[in-house]
């Protein structure tokens, strides 16, 4: 596969691009959908396909094939069209630098999931569902979503890089309701795991099962909030939600500068200087981890937020290219030197069909030194918000997010449970008012949309926030 790819490298570069790369995407998945105990679809299979993309006279120029056969004609159609489009872009691309590299990324899964039968699988989550359906007669429906991908990419490009990296992810989402009288609640738990298939086989349904009926209950026997600004402790999901959503995306070099709020805010303090943000591509067993993108560059730590202030963003190499341009335009002259403009390691496709977009890995807030305990204590009248239940973010900073399980705080203690909570603000705001960070840290397991959509971790450690709009309605 390396000479089939090198040789497409070589073929695309005497056809006029200044630039290419070829990948390889080759899986093999099981994907299936059940709905309150009836499996609505299930679907295995390989499948296989090539990308191959080009820079030509400063723009660029995508095909996608999945024959060997058609892999010419489609470097051929990649070049005309770089080639037809530069007559018309304002700004031509260029790239920064990139360390080439030859590596061979292996995979050792604690559990194959291709050694388990479908029917097991669907086995565990058939108990799953029974556990949730017959654990009281309000909860009303229960859906579950499954997925494993395992297989291997390859990429190459014209500069000499040349990689083989395994793939490997399980993935599975419950989502279920409740429903008394007029009270309507519903609740999510989403797993994920890089490893394999082990942590199914080591966790029972049962617990799974159990775990999300009973903050079912808590909500439907739970209260409407006070609507206002008060003081919150934000659990580490919601932690989570908040470093990706309100905040990472801000930081997404595309974004950034296509507008975001962070444009004008870059080598700035914009935060409390107890929050730390990562985007962290390297840690082991993360669902957001993996050695190299879809660029062949080699992931990293990335800091985002150092101590309130803005220190870095989230790059491919065409935005990191953009961004040193401007870097001596957008961050104060002292800052220059500590702002990290190289690549970061971010360019992900969804598969070979797609061109790679800069897209979050794992995203987190760095933890402190205040136990829970802690947190809650000097708070007369606030809310912990646990988990949440959706929401949207914008460029300009402002954000909603939904809570699926909320308790109040008395005096220091955790109260009675609240349903239907809801918190909004600005991200730059919000980020001010923290005022205490915890120690207790936890990445969890998701996926993010972005026009594909990539495996991702966030997380963190609860938050203490002063001063958080919280809203709720039944």
């Amino acid at each position: 596969m390396r000479d089939l790819l090198t040789d497409i490298v070589d073929y695309g570069q005497n056809q006029g691009a200044e630039f290419v790369e070829a990948r390889l995407l080759s899986s093999d998945a099981t994907v299936f959908h059940m709905e309150d105990g009836r499996v609505e679809s299930v679907k295995q299979g390989i499948e296989s396909g090539f990308a191959i993309r080009v820079l030509a006279r400063g723009s660029w120029g995508f095909a996608t094939v999945n024959t060997k056969a058609a892999l010419r004609e489609a470097t051929e159609k990649a070049v005309k069209t770089a080639i037809a489009t530069s007559r018309n872009i304002k700004e031509p691309v260029t790239l920064s630098e990139s360390e080439s590299v030859e590596d061979k990324v292996i995979i050792k899964p604690d559990v194959n999931p291709n050694d388990i039968h479908i029917e097991e699988k669907l086995k565990i989550f058939f108990k799953l569902n029974d556990c949730v359906l017959n654990y009281d007669k309000t909860i009303r429906s229960c859906t579950i979503n499954y997925a494993d991908i395992i297989g291997k990419k390859w990429y190459v490009n014209s500069e000499g890089t040349i990689i083989e990296q395994d793939l490997l992810y399980v993935w599975s989402r419950v989502f279920a309701t409740a429903r008394k009288g007029e009270v309507f609640a519903s609740n999510r738990e989403e797993l994920g795991s890089t490893k394999g298939f082990g942590f199914l086989k080591e966790t029972s349904p049962e617990s799974i099962g159990e775990r999300l009926s009973e903050r079912l209950m808590n909500q439907i026997k739970a209260k409407s909030p006070r609507g206002g600004s008060f003081t919150v402790v934000l659990g580490s999901d919601v932690t989570g939600t908040f470093a990706h959503e309100a905040f990472g995306h801000l930081a997404e070099a595309d974004l950034t500068l296509s507008g975001s709020v962070l444009a004008k805010n870059l080598g700035m303090q914009i935060a409390s200087p107890l929050v730390t943000i990562y985007d962290d591509g390297t840690i082991e067993g993360g669902f957001g981890s993996f050695k190299y993108d879809d660029e062949g560059v080699k992931s990293q730590k990335t800091v985002l937020l150092k101590d309130g202030y803005v220190v870095g963003l989230m790059y491919d190499r065409e935005h990191s290219s953009k961004m040193q341009k401007l870097e001596n335009l957008m961050v104060p002259t002292e800052m220059v030197a500590q702002f990290n403009s190289k690549p970061t390691g971010n360019a992900r496709a969804e598969d070979f069909r797609t061109p790679p977009l800069i897209r979050m890995r794992n995203t987190y807030i760095e933890p402190r030194d205040y136990s829970f305990e802690e947190l809650l204590e000097d708070i007369s009248f606030g809310y912990y918000l646990v988990s949440f239940r959706g929401g949207q973010a914008n460029l300009d900073g402002t954000f909603q997010v939904g809570i699926q399980e909320a308790y109040e705080i008395v005096n220091g203690e955790l109260g009675e449970p609240v349903r239907n909570v809801s918190i909004s603000g600005n991200t730059l705001e919000t980020l001010k008012q923290v005022d205490a960070v915890g120690k207790d840290f936890e990445l969890l397991s998701g996926r993010c949309g972005k026009g594909q959509v990539a495996f991702v971790g966030d997380g963190g450690p609860p938050l203490r926030v002063k001063n958080l709009i919280v809203g709720g309605a039944d």
